[in-house]
């Protein structure tokens, strides 16, 4: 797991989410999110069928948001969980050993290493800068990543208001995978915004 994780805003227009998101992909994102808050749970499904749909025809896994119920209905590639949903263990659990179980650590490196022993594919840090989406009561020191390249053995993912710039010293000190919302999806232009970050990793 490495590159662009490409993480879907709150858009009730599937047509104009999808035609971003397939820029986006176009651009190089190795990874689909989807994440809708304020969705109701018949525009979840659709969205998310879709979107599955369309990352299998780009060869890249979608994962889901929150609902390990709506990952298991669509046979999604996995899921990813904040702190107040179900835990890891449990969607390891659920899934079993092949699908995608992402879990947001914050800037605690406690919540990663319990996140790592129960099974996540990945932890999730964040967030690093100030973010037009989500909003953070604390900020997460760069040099927390110093630590958790060390004693992590997971991908480790970076978000919270990144863009192409300053993502740069994040993947520097060893972030795997940079999530991006508005960066991406707020640009008139997608698929380049996209490939401004996966250049980053080569």
């Amino acid at each position: 797991m490495r590159g662009l994780y490409l993480v879907t805003p709150n858009w009730n227009d599937t047509e104009r989410l999808l035609a971003a998101t397939d820029a986006a992909l176009r651009g190089g994102a190795t990874l689909v999110q989807y994440r809708h808050k304020d969705s109701d749970d018949g525009l979840r499904l659709e969205q998310a069928t879709a979107l599955l749909a369309l990352c299998r025809r780009h060869g890249r896994p979608l994962v889901i948001n929150d609902h390990l119920d709506l990952c298991t209905r669509i046979d999604a590639d996995g899921v990813h969980l904040g702190g107040t949903d179900a835990s890891v263990a449990h969607a390891r659990r659920l899934l079993g050993p092949g699908k995608i179980v992402g879990a947001s650590c914050y800037g605690d490196l406690a919540l990663a290493h319990a996140a790592e022993g129960a099974g996540a594919s990945y932890a999730a840090f964040g967030g690093f800068y100030p973010s037009p989406v989500k909003r953070y009561d604390f900020v997460t020191a760069p040099a927390l990543l110093d630590a958790a390249r060390t004693q992590l053995h997971r991908p480790l993912v970076v978000i919270g208001g990144m863009t192409a710039e300053n993502c740069v010293p994040l993947v520097a000190r060893g972030a795997d995978m940079v999530a991006a919302i508005t960066s991406v999806y707020g640009d008139p232009d997608p698929e380049a915004a996209a490939r401004r970050i996966a250049a980053l990793f080569g």
